[in-house]
């Protein structure tokens, strides 16, 4: 469930410096695979039905929605002003998490201010002693605090923004405290209704580590693009996930085979397999109506838990959201497999007078 390995330097300023530890970052990365490295990697989990219902990580949203900026913070933006949103996921097992976001209009009327939180629960475990006595029982969570601040670049249409996010994680008897920025630039073409969008996340590192080892917190590039087709009320959504590592695919033992002379033939991975890895796309039907339905399809979560010969529809999700009066209420479910799945509820508060 958790990985306890993290590292990172800790950032002092938004200049050059930062740029060139990004590039460093990324090519130091550029040759493992994701998950099971990192610590905290409850900060790669999506934070709003609108996201999970697009497939997840999707971060080319411009709009009035404040979740959105936890993933992007080159989106915040004028539209969010005196907007909450209140987030929470019923994940896997025991195990839940949420968040919440607020962004606010200061200084004339002309900047933005944003915060957000989020928060996983693994739920209770039962205690043993190496024995197999029973002990007490214990639990185990996570958090992380971020504020935000996104600025137009001036006479063009690129927008930047960073978030600085304070992280806190307590299992069983151990915790840890850690420190990292999310950084976004934002393409926005209002003729075109387009956007396009670059995001380094979880730049950063562990102030205080589990026990004496700094652990790499989970790093990643996303690049994303979105575009409402002309004359027609869909919006359609493409992402680009975990560009920081090409090599996501994995040779999966449960579809090895075995030939006439008793050889295992292991699955073969190809640059096709490790492409559509990263991909994620997805659909707003209606997006700027009181009334919308949203699509989505995750490629690599999808062929990482596809079933052999049996169609379990993995990878799916689908959702839709309600506007009543200053309430927009959004549902969204996600397939993971079979036995798995997920529901996440979403309310959004628009507090303006």
């Amino acid at each position: 469930m958790h990985s306890f390995k993290l590292s990172g330097n800790v950032l002092c300023s938004m200049n050059q410096k930062l740029l060139f530890l990004i590039v460093f970052l990324t090519s130091s990365m550029a040759l493992s695979q994701v998950g099971g490295k990192y610590t905290y990697q409850f900060l790669g989990l999506v934070n709003s039905p609108r996201e999970a219902a697009l497939g997840g990580k999707v971060v080319t949203n411009y709009d009035y929605d404040p979740t959105q900026a936890l993933y992007n913070p080159a989106s915040i933006n004028p539209e969010m002003d005196n907007q909450l949103s209140l987030n929470y996921n019923n994940y896997l097992g025991d195990v839940n998490y949420g968040s919440a976001s607020y962004a606010y209009l200061w200084d004339r009327r002309t900047q933005v201010i944003h915060a957000g939180a989020t928060y996983i629960n693994y739920g209770t475990f039962d205690g043993y002693d190496e024995l197999g006595n029973p002990t007490n029982s214990f639990s185990g969570g996570e958090v992380a605090l971020s504020f935000g601040h996104a600025r137009n670049i001036a006479f063009t249409d690129f927008h930047v923004g960073v978030n600085l996010k304070f992280i806190s994680s307590k299992l069983e008897q151990y915790s840890s405290f850690g420190a990292a920025v999310d950084i976004g630039v934002m393409y926005v073409y209002e003729d075109w209704d387009l956007h396009i969008t670059g995001v380094a996340r979880n730049v950063g590192t562990q102030i205080t580590p589990y026990d004496d080892v700094y652990e790499p917190l989970p790093f990643e590039l996303i690049f994303g693009v979105s575009q409402t087709l002309q004359n027609v009320p869909i919006r359609w959504h493409f992402t680009l996930e975990n560009m920081q590592v090409w090599n996501i695919a994995f040779s999966n033992p449960d579809r090895e085979e075995i030939d006439l002379e008793g050889n295992v033939i292991e699955e073969k991975i190809n640059f096709i397999d490790n492409a559509f890895r990263h991909m994620i796309i997805g659909l707003e039907i209606f997006p700027e109506s009181g009334f919308n339905i949203r699509l989505g399809y995750n490629l690599r979560r999808g062929e990482e838990l596809r079933i052999i010969e049996k169609r379990a529809f993995a990878g799916l999700s689908a959702g839709f959201s309600i506007k009543l009066n200053k309430l927009r209420l959004s549902y969204t479910y996600s397939k993971y497999s079979t036995a798995a799945n997920t529901s996440f509820f979403g309310l959004n508060i628009d507090l303006t007078k």
